[in-house]
């Protein structure tokens, strides 16, 4: 077996050092999905003496994941880029979250995924924009999301009560994600999906504060850490499960919206088109230049104007001078 499948922070040193030239630091991730987004993030920390290659974590399978990122002799020139998920939530309280917060050789996205980032309310409306080509503004999103992270904060906080104290069994992320997903947003009238939201977050919270009442001495304790690491509830939505906010949220969103956008650029063409001729020439122009949302949001990247975004690449720039 090649020594290549031995990498680790010291092999690759030794390799630069008799090899001459730029300095090549090796930085593993869980997934392909990842690899865009963290050479970019990388990219800008690269200088005349030194580059990053960003691969998955294993030569020798195709294995994949955090925990196998994570296990890899890690230093100066080999690192993993992860997500947060809850562990840098939990703040060491399980060795997962202990290797992600205590190791200076681990960069994460605070966040609780990737998924979480590109759903960014701020960078919503652009996506729409590139996938419609229309950019009329005809919903909220950065109000509505802000309003249903207020309504999904106390039972957020109870999500990670759970897995802090060992009582995901009880309470697991699938559970809250029965509760919190939206796949039913009427975008003429979203109040009232968020008030049916309201709802079923306050009977889950006050099932939970009976079915687990030593929470009345450990919840505040934990609610109060977290707003401390900067989380707030108008911001609740980027540190839930990825998939759950993106495919059970954001995209059934985005669907309805895009729909309304296309619709209104297709009547304009149909009443200022001269002819059937030049209607059909120009429906078919556009349908073809249109994007699916899903596609275009996993690629967007308005997410870098975002608080969080510029704290992941601070981190980078601390690891990297």
């Amino acid at each position: 077996m090649s020594l290549q499948h031995y990498l680790t922070s010291s092999y690759i040193d030794a390799a630069n050092r008799l090899g001459g030239g730029r300095e090549r630091v090796v930085a593993y991730v869980e997934s392909y999905d990842d690899v865009a987004f963290w050479s970019q993030v990388l990219r800008q920390r690269e200088t005349d003496n030194r580059y990053f290659e960003v691969m998955l974590p294993s030569r020798s399978s195709l294995a994949k994941g955090k925990k196998i990122a994570l296990s890899n002799e890690l230093g100066p020139n080999m690192i993993a880029c992860v997500d947060a998920d809850y562990d840098w939530l939990l703040q060491g309280a399980t060795s997962a979250s202990e290797r992600l917060c205590s190791s200076p050789w681990v960069l994460h996205t605070h966040a609780y995924a990737i998924e979480n980032l590109q759903c960014y309310s701020r960078g919503l409306h652009e996506a729409c924009v590139k996938a419609t080509l229309n950019d009329a503004h005809v919903f909220p999103f950065a109000d509505f999301m802000a309003a249903y992270s207020r309504i999904v904060w106390p039972l957020f906080v109870w999500s990670v009560w759970a897995y802090r104290y060992a009582r995901y069994k009880s309470f697991s992320l699938t559970d809250f994600a029965a509760v919190v997903t939206m796949e039913h947003i009427n975008v003429h009238a979203p109040a009232k999906a968020l008030e049916s939201l309201r709802h079923r977050v306050n009977r889950t919270v006050s099932q939970l504060q009976q079915q687990f009442p030593e929470g009345r001495q450990t919840y505040a304790p934990l609610r109060e850490s977290l707003l401390q690491l900067g989380l707030t509830p108008e911001t609740t939505y980027l540190y839930m499960r990825g998939h759950d906010l993106m495919d059970g949220v954001v995209l059934p969103l985005l669907n309805d919206v895009c729909a309304q956008l296309r619709r209104q650029r297709e009547r304009e063409i149909d009443s200022l088109a001269v002819h059937s001729k030049q209607k059909q020439n120009e429906l078919s122009a556009y349908r073809h230049a249109c994007s699916p949302i899903d596609e275009m949001l996993r690629k967007y990247t308005g997410y870098e104007s975002s608080s969080l975004y510029r704290r992941i690449v601070e981190d980078a720039e601390r690891l990297f001078p």
